[in-house]
């Protein structure tokens, strides 16, 4: 009966400590220890979101149907924030927040707690690797932003997001393919497996060339490895052949020909420009899908 009489007395006498405190940085600041780890209704106009919330878009669909939620029972799960001088910073649940104010909340419930600048972005950049929604180019931006502004090795990264680190990698590579395509694989045009398989290539025009394909063939992660394995056999037999000279303009278009037709073709030149395409099949069937690619 004593705890509970203790708390509610505290409960009365937070808003007090929390005008005479300003920000909560470490235990030993002012009040730290009477507010730190108390769950409080916060007005929501006292609450900023977090400038360090790696999390752009916000499905509208998806707020409105927590607002539902949060109208017929209020906000089950409290945000949690920390004291910055006169006001608080979302550390996590900006979709509660969110949707609170949708639906003209006034005050939301919250837990306090210690954050610095550094841990706030950590633990916003976790919690949205954490959310199963996310395309894998976000999830790659937030592995980049944590090893680079956190100082963290892959290592730790792996041990923090609970992740192997071979699978921490796979993220970071996909960041390294062409603007065009991570565009396409955060729209859903191309999977994360699309992706990896892309990196193989080495220049942006090969990987342009191949997206298309993928895009207009609606070609498989399998079908894709397959293609690429075949590119990259042709690139690595052209630069240990005579093939070294032929025209720039013939080299250039290469790749872009290789891809369309889905074999390695090859191409011959005498001394008076006069060439020769040779495109090679494999079974009839084969040979009526170059044909027809070919009309």
């Amino acid at each position: 009966m004593a705890k509970a009489n203790k708390k509610q007395a505290l409960g009365r006498g937070l808003s007090a400590l929390l005008k005479d405190s300003s920000n909560l940085n470490s235990a030993s600041d002012r009040n730290a220890g009477e507010i730190v780890g108390n769950i409080v209704e916060i007005e929501l106009g006292h609450i900023q979101v977090n400038p360090y919330q790696p999390r752009t878009y916000f499905n509208e669909e998806a707020l409105r149907e927590l607002a539902s939620s949060i109208r017929e029972l209020g906000v089950i799960q409290p945000i949690t924030v920390r004291k910055v001088g006169n006001t608080f910073q979302l550390v996590s649940g900006e979709r509660r927040f969110r949707a609170s104010k949708l639906v003209g909340k006034s005050t939301i419930p919250a837990y306090i707690r210690i954050a610095n600048d550094q841990e706030m972005l950590e633990m916003a950049l976790v919690e949205n690797i954490q959310r199963k929604n996310l395309d894998p180019i976000e999830v790659a931006l937030s592995y980049q932003r944590l090893i680079e502004e956190i100082q963290l090795t892959q290592e730790e990264l792996s041990t923090r997001v609970g992740k192997k680190r071979s699978t921490v990698t796979n993220y970071l590579r996909l960041l390294k393919l062409d603007p065009i395509l991570q565009t396409g694989m955060r729209d859903g045009f191309i999977s994360m497996g699309h992706g990896r398989a892309l990196i193989n290539i080495e220049n942006s025009d090969g990987q342009l060339a191949i997206y298309e394909r993928i895009l207009r063939e609606q070609l498989s992660v399998r079908q894709t490895e397959k293609l690429v394995k075949i590119l990259k056999e042709g690139s690595s037999s052209m630069s240990s052949s005579k093939k070294k000279a032929l025209p720039s303009y013939i080299k250039d278009s290469l790749s872009e020909i290789n891809s369309f037709l889905g074999q390695q073709v090859d191409i011959t030149i005498n001394s008076r420009g006069k060439g020769k395409i040779s495109i090679p099949f494999h079974s009839k069937e084969d040979f009526e899908r170059i044909k027809n690619l070919l009309k």
